[in-house]
C-alpha cells in the first residue's frame, strides 16, 4: 500500500510540474492548435448539416405556413370587407324601398281617408239640407199658424173694442175689416 501512495505522489508531483510550466490557459497553448481547428471545423459542419438539413427547413416551412395563413387572412377579411359593403348597400336600398313604400300606402291611405271624409260631409250636409229643410217647413207652418192665429185675436178683440166701445156690429163686418188690415 505504501507503493501506492508514492505512486500517487508522484504523478501529482509531475502534473504540478506541468502545471508550471504552461501557466495559462490550454486554448492559447500553440502545440494543440492543429487539433482545436480540426474539431472547431468538424464541429461548424456538423452544426451547418443540422441546421441546414432539420432546422431550417422546419423554420422555413413554419414562416411559409404563417406568410400563407396571414395572406389567405388578408384575403378572407377584404372578401368579407367587400360583403359587409355590399350588405350595406342592399340594406340602404332597402331602406328607401321601404320608405317609399310607407311614403305610398301613407298616400293612399290619406286619399282613402280624404274620400271617406268628403263621403262623410256630403252625407252630413245632406241630413244638414234635409233637417234645415224641415225646420224651414216647420217654421213656415208655424208662422202660419202663428198669423191665422194672430188674425183670430185681432178680430176677436176687435170685436170687443167694438162691442166695448158701445157699438154693436156683424161678426162677418169685423173679420172682413181685420183681413184688410192685416194683408196690409
Amino acid at each position: 500500500m505504501a507503493t501506492i501512495t508514492e505512486d500517487a505522489a508522484g504523478h501529482a508531483a509531475e502534473a504540478a510540474g506541468h502545471a508550471a510550466e504552461s501557466a495559462g490557459m490550454p486554448q492559447l497553448d500553440f502545440s494543440t492548435w492543429g487539433n482545436q481547428i480540426f474539431w472547431l471545423i468538424v464541429t461548424l459542419v456538423v452544426m451547418y448539416l443540422i441546421l441546414s438539413r432539420v432546422a431550417l427547413p422546419r423554420l422555413g416551412a413554419v414562416l411559409a405556413d404563417r406568410a400563407g395563413t396571414i395572406a389567405n387572412d388578408i384575403a378572407q377579411a377584404e372578401e368579407l370587407k367587400q360583403k359587409a359593403k355590399e350588405a350595406e348597400a342592399a340594406y340602404d336600398k332597402a331602406l328607401a324601398d321601404a320608405r317609399s313604400e310607407a311614403h305610398k300606402i301613407v298616400e293612399s291611405t290619406r286619399a282613402e281617408i280624404q274620400k271617406d271624409l268628403d263621403a262623410a260631409i256630403a252625407k252630413a250636409d245632406a241630413e244638414i239640407a234635409e233637417k234645415v229643410a224641415e225646420g224651414e217647413k216647420a217654421i213656415a207652418e208655424i208662422r202660419a199658424g202663428a198669423l191665422e192665429a194672430a188674425e183670430t185675436v185681432a178680430k176677436d178683440t176687435a170685436a170687443e173694442i167694438v162691442s166695448a166701445l158701445g157699438f154693436s156690429t156683424d161678426g162677418a163686418d169685423v173679420d172682413a175689416a181685420v183681413s184688410e188690415r192685416m194683408k196690409g
